[in-house]
């Protein structure tokens, strides 16, 4: 047991932190988890924070799983994953988006989307490429970039654009060592989408700098008054492009921990290669689970869906008549809004929320270039613990309203 007072190789012990890697070392912890620790413990306080369904998962999901265990399906699967997942993905993503892929070899079922993403960046990734990251963006994309040797590029977007890309924007930030570009739409957090017609430049831009994608579409079943659009049903973009996807967001299923990736055979291999010598195989139960959602889950999902709706309208709404701009999000579940005007950064606007008013968002500088000025607010929660929330953030923002009036 090493301790303070134990000598290694002679010498007096050093700070554990020195055998660190420098690339650990040098991330920063979570902004989200910040604040989740600060109200860990207080009953009273009302999150907006957690990106995370309210709905607990379907019951017959939960009662495949529990059967599958009574039989004793409790072994390693195909480092893949179960050929009948792979193959209902499939049926899936033809089904509802129009995309065709070969269960045979080109899916790969992983511990949730994160890990997708993780082994799409770590299978690509060369010693300084960059890796094009439109922002303000889910957080942990720059970190494992970091992690795999790439070099994060981030691309502000712009309320006035609706938190879109564009291809000017992209543009702007290629260089020779461009190499991938991330991309989540329907976004977190600012629950932007992107429609066929906003993704033509975008795709012309890959074809011209011949890029990789990495497309995240974890929230596309969660699109309000239009379909989602995937860049992968872009002219030329599926060979290029490695879809990221998984049952958290639109089947409750976040404590599972299943996701996939599909993509060209070539590149799906590669990944398969990390990711059979790091976890060999998703849950086997989970799979069970995940395959049961697809067959049997898609009215309890519209249903989520729609609720999400409902509260999506309220939020904005409330937000708005606390006083604060907030444009209307179209997918994912989170609001968006602009705290400029109440003479605070997020990261103080944020803290004062949470410890006078007992509401717990995130502070928008967490995500990246043109986060900041923003707050990200989850509506994934009951209708009475949304109006409650929003009458506490009237009241902060009445607040400083007048705090800086008396400060005139």
């Amino acid at each position: 047991m090493i301790t303070n007072k134990t000598q290694l190789s002679g010498e007096q012990s050093k700070s554990m932190s020195s055998y660190l890697s420098p690339l650990v070392q040098q991330i920063q912890p979570s902004g989200i988890r910040r604040f989740f620790d600060m109200a860990a413990g207080s009953k009273d306080i009302i999150s907006l924070g957690v990106g995370e369904p309210d709905f607990k998962t379907p019951w017959h999901v939960r009662e495949a799983c529990v059967y599958s265990l009574e039989r004793g399906f409790t072994g390693y699967t195909s480092n893949a994953g179960m050929p009948e997942l792979r193959e209902g993905i499939a049926n899936y993503l033809h089904t509802r988006f129009n995309l065709d892929y070969d269960p045979a070899n080109q899916i790969i079922t992983t511990v949730g989307g994160s890990e997708a993403i993780d082994l799409a960046l770590r299978a690509l990734i060369s010693p300084g490429d960059e890796i094009l990251i439109p922002e303000p963006c889910y957080i942990s994309y720059s970190p494992i970039t970091s992690i795999g040797g790439g070099i994060p590029v981030g691309i502000e977007t712009f309320g006035k654009d609706r938190f879109k890309l564009t291809a000017e924007g992209l543009e702007a930030k290629i260089t020779p060592r461009s190499k991938i570009l991330i991309l989540c739409y329907p976004s977190n957090p600012t629950g932007a989408i992107m429609s066929r017609e906003d993704w033509e430049p975008i795709a012309k831009v890959v074809e011209k700098h011949d890029l990789i994608v990495i497309s995240d579409e974890i929230y596309a079943e969660l699109t309000y008054g239009s379909n989602h659009v995937s860049f992968v049903s872009l002219p030329g973009m599926m060979d290029r492009t490695i879809l990221v996807s998984g049952f958290s967001k639109a089947f409750a299923m976040t404590g599972w921990r299943m996701g996939y990736a599909c993509g060209h055979p070539e590149l799906i291999s590669a990944m398969l290669k990390i990711h059979q010598y790091t976890v060999m195989c998703a849950p086997s139960m989970g799979q069970v689970a995940a395959l049961e959602a697809l067959t049997n889950g898609m009215e309890e999902k519209d249903r989520m869906v729609d609720s999400y709706n409902q509260r999506r309208r309220l939020i904005v709404k409330g937000l708005r008549e606390a006083g604060l701009e907030c444009h209307e999000p179209q997918g994912a579940f989170y609001a968006f809004p602009s705290i400029a005007g109440t003479g605070l950064t997020s990261d103080e606007f944020a803290k004062r929320l949470l410890r006078e008013f007992r509401v717990a968002a995130v502070p928008g500088s967490v995500f990246g270039l043109g986060g900041e000025g923003y707050l990200r607010c989850s509506y994934a929660t009951s209708v009475s613990q949304l109006n409650e929330a929003l009458e506490r953030i009237g009241a902060l923002v009445a607040l400083l309203k007048n705090e800086r009036e008396n400060k005139a």
